[in-house]
């Protein structure tokens, strides 16, 4: 039995999408999968294993070819997934389309979901997508990002939306914006080695972080390109960061919002789950992510909310000009 949620009652819906899974079940049958556990060997899901193995037999078709020259030539999981959402369903029809996307892949792509008999496997495995969206919905129940989220960005106008995956990547979210949506596809938290993932609702926290750092990174990366006057002398400034840091985010505006959104992720959890959770997850990302200066990051945030809430800044555009000095100073707090 599902269950059934007043979306009053919370700032996140949830839902399964037919587009977004099918998207993903192309995905199990190119070389991703083998690829992803190349990187890092990890348990996956059930439904995720027997969707790989309902359509091996047609992993020759044009369309699952055609996904994987799109993979060889770094098309992204979020750009396939908002091509799905922008799709007819199940006419498979786009309007305007991307111009990496070949001409006839909607056609493959319907005729491989008809040539497949996708539709009897969904049918025959509903459970266990019932079972995911369900679980979703007790983690995102009475949860408020909105309010949280206003003294950085402002008002969001986007409704969030979440999307539980159950298949592939089960190691990796993406996001799509359509019709003023802010939609995250994410899968389950993973567990050691070679155990399955754990269901949704068994690790609230893990869920709702990511979610949050999903939706704040598109809301950030609009948020700067909505104050381009700002990021010139501040680019000039660069920020505190390490050369392996630098490596992995080579702007300003990438190393700042990887700043802003983890740091956030460890404020929401300190404020709405406890110290605990956030202290852990501040030391997980400096020790596995090499995020070095999240902890200085955390307090600098921390202290222009505060200052956000007395009146001291009206925006964060007005607090920007002074986040890396402060960022310095707090590092050095930090590490003594």
């Amino acid at each position: 039995m599902t269950m059934t949620i007043d979306p009053v009652q919370q700032d996140v819906s949830v839902r399964l999408d037919d587009r977004a899974r099918f998207m993903y079940a192309v995905l199990a049958v190119t070389d991703w999968p083998q690829k992803s556990q190349a990187k890092k060997p990890h348990g996956t899901h059930l439904h995720a294993r027997a969707t790989r193995k309902f359509l091996e037999p047609h992993q020759d078709h044009p369309a699952v070819q055609t996904m994987q020259r799109l993979l060889d030539q770094g098309v992204t999981l979020a750009q396939f997934q908002t091509l799905a959402a922008h799709m007819t369903w199940p006419e498979m029809t786009v309007t305007t389309a991307p111009a990496w996307m070949p001409a006839e892949w909607p056609a493959q792509l319907k005729a491989f979901f008809e040539q497949s008999r996708l539709t009897a496997f969904w049918n025959a495995e509903q459970s266990v997508w019932l079972a995911a969206r369900a679980e979703s919905e007790r983690v995102f129940h009475g949860v408020h990002f909105k309010p949280f989220l206003k003294p950085f960005l402002g008002e969001v106008a986007e409704k969030l939306v979440f999307i539980p995956s159950i298949l592939f990547p089960a190691n990796e979210e993406s996001t799509v914006r359509q019709d003023g949506e802010l939609i995250c596809i994410a899968p389950p938290r993973l567990a050691w080695g070679d155990s399955p993932p754990w269901p949704f609702d068994e690790d609230p926290a893990y869920i709702r972080r990511v979610a949050l750092m999903q939706y704040g990174h598109e809301l950030m990366a609009d948020y700067l390109a909505h104050h381009p006057d700002a990021l010139g002398p501040l680019a000039e400034q660069g920020l505190p960061v390490d050369a392996k840091f630098k490596q992995r985010y080579p702007t300003w505006q990438e190393q700042f919002t990887a700043l802003f959104t983890s740091a956030l992720a460890a404020l929401y959890l300190e404020q709405h789950v406890n110290k605990k959770e956030a202290d852990s997850y501040v030391l997980m990302e400096r020790k596995m992510h090499g995020v070095t200066n999240l902890p200085g990051t955390v307090s600098v945030l921390r202290r222009y909310r505060s200052d956000f809430l007395s009146g001291k800044y009206k925006s964060l555009a007005d607090f920007l000009p002074v986040f890396p000095k402060q960022l310095r100073v707090a590092n050095r707090i930090v590490s003594l």
